[in-house]
């Protein structure tokens, strides 16, 4: 189980830092916020893989508080730019 609990950490380490890297250097600001939801899938991956190793729920609401915000905020740029290009 320590093997696969560390690879899972390996795996989710690098893609927070692709993910981060993105943030940084992405050329529009779309590719900005999809990274931004991209890490806090990322951030609650590594949550639930917390809470698996650990075995307790301490952090479940804070996991659905996040899976929210990013669904909020997917659907709320999504509506953004569709607006955006009826407009153009």
């Amino acid at each position: 189980m320590e093997i696969v609990v560390v690879i899972a950490a390996v795996v989710l380490a690098l893609a927070a830092a692709g993910t981060i890297y993105r943030i940084a250097a992405g050329p529009s600001l779309l590719d900005r916020v999809i990274a931004a939801d991209v890490l806090l899938a990322i951030f609650g991956a590594a949550l639930a893989l917390e809470m698996a190793l650990n075995r307790h729920t301490d952090n479940l609401a804070l996991l659905v508080v996040i899976s929210v915000i990013g669904f909020i905020g997917s659907v709320t740029v999504a509506r953004f730019v569709a607006h955006r290009k009826e407009e153009a």
